[in-house]
């Protein structure tokens, strides 16, 4: 009795994580509407809550209202059984609670009260309001990929090793190019008024993500296997040139400095794990390509630093323009990072097993990063647009064209037209003209003034 839940093991064979059962229709619903919820709804409050959107409330509320639905739905399935110790459960209830922290927050937040001790307490509130309300979704990521992983299944026993070093370093990949999109769209006024280069942080968590690595990915005191050695020496490269990085950051006079490094981190790091040793053939072509991806996401962002923006900062003293090349290396990062959480040895054997090949597998794992570059990109963008109203518009002409190459083609058109005003013979001043002389040539002019004003 005390095990009767839809979530006991009274079906699950020993050994395993879960029932041979499939996944039923109000699972399905559970998994979609919490994706909904916490992938989607969330986030998009969050950037209306930051820039004090009169839909932040109303849409938190839907959020909160689907999360709930979806939490009981997932207490009411049938069909396929999980371990009832699985991390996807334990991890609901720290969820959970900054979830009910955060409505709190929310509703105490709404109620205006500032007189006395109440101000101070606001205060408190509103700083744990805005804390909780970003990290809820980095915590929603990760509780998604609980969930895949319980519904899989996976990342058991002795998987647990390589999963974690998959799911962990592909969500970094995945995060950074999150960092660089932000960076790249809105964040160089910031970044600027920091007074170092984007380098000298990249290379500072290069360093530390480095120096951890060189300690971690092999069990001192044991033998060493293959695996161990390409894990420890990565580590090793990335503390040595993470350093050169920091170095690198300024130049001689102590201004911010652009360098490669990072790249350079980026392009062998991938060429490193394009060639790591697989048993299965599908798995080897996701390791290449997933090589290929990260190395050509570090070439392309060298060529940025070094030719696109010849070491400047940003194209324009604004911040707010871009050049079509600078989102390669950045969506690139996003594909590698999803290859690489999608290359565990398991799901190689789920895709050996189910008739896709090795490229149709490739396919979607791409899909997936270019939707998700694209939500962020969409929340970016209501962010800058509600963030900035009042922006002055670009004034372009539609006959003309933008400015080409540093020139103004309405000037230039000015100046050629009345290139054929200008007299020889008065050292290039321009001929003065009654309208009685020339009347055609008076009205030509007046055309073509306002024509260009207008």
């Amino acid at each position: 009795m005390a095990l009767g839940h839809d979530h006991d093991s009274s079906h699950i064979e020993d050994g395993e994580a879960i029932s041979v059962d499939p996944i039923d229709t109000t699972l399905w619903i559970h998994i979609f509407i919490q994706m909904a919820a916490w992938g989607v709804i969330f986030p998009l409050g969050m950037v209306l809550g930051m820039v004090k959107s009169r839909w932040h409330v109303p849409l938190q509320v839907i959020g909160t209202a689907l999360a709930i639905l979806g939490y009981a739905l997932g207490h009411m399935h049938g069909g396929r059984e999980f371990r009832h110790d699985n991390v996807h459960s334990k991890f609901a209830t720290p969820i959970s609670i900054m979830l009910f922290a955060q409505v709190i927050f929310g509703i105490y937040l709404k109620l205006h009260i500032e007189r006395g001790i109440y101000g101070k307490i606001r205060r408190v509130v509103k700083l744990g309001h805005g804390i909780v309300g970003k990290a809820l979704p980095v915590f929603a990521w990760t509780q998604m990929l609980f969930g895949g992983i319980t519904a899989l299944g996976f990342c058991q026993g002795d998987h647990i090793g390589q999963c974690l070093a998959h799911f962990i370093m592909g969500s970094a990949f995945i995060a950074y190019g999150i960092l660089l999109t932000i960076l790249l769209l809105v964040g160089q006024l910031w970044l600027k008024r920091t007074g170092r280069s984007q380098e000298f942080f990249d290379s500072a968590v290069i360093t530390a993500w480095g120096v951890i690595n060189t300690f971690t990915e092999h069990r001192w005191g044991s033998a060493w296997v293959e695996n161990d050695w390409q894990h420890t020496t990565m580590g090793i490269i990335w503390w040595c040139a993470g350093l050169v990085g920091i170095w690198l950051s300024r130049d001689r006079d102590g201004r911010p400095k652009r360098n490669f490094i990072p790249g350079f981190i980026i392009l062998i790091t991938g060429w490193a794990f394009g060639g790591h040793p697989q048993h299965m053939a599908v798995s080897a072509e996701v390791h290449k390509m997933y090589g290929y991806t990260l190395m050509a996401a570090g070439a392309t962002r060298i060529i940025e630093v070094s030719f696109v923006l010849r070491d400047r900062a940003t194209l324009s003293a604004d911040g707010r323009e871009t050049n079509s090349f600078q989102y390669i290396p950045v969506f690139l990062l996003y594909a590698s990072g999803f290859m690489f959480m999608g290359a565990t040895e398991e799901q190689m054997k789920l895709i050996a097993g189910s008739g896709m090949d090795h490229v149709a597998y490739i396919l979607i794992l791409f899909s997936l990063a270019a939707l998700l570059f694209l939500f962020t990109m969409m929340l970016i963008h209501v962010y800058d647009r509600n963030a900035n109203p009042n922006l002055p518009q670009k004034e372009l002409d539609g006959r003309l064209g933008p400015r080409l190459n540093g020139n103004d083609p309405v000037r230039d058109a000015e100046e050629f037209e009345l290139e054929g005003l200008m007299s020889e013979d008065e050292d290039g001043s321009p001929v003065k003209h009654l309208q009685g002389d020339d009347e055609s040539l008076d009205s030509t002019l007046g055309r073509n003034s306002n024509g260009l004003a207008h």
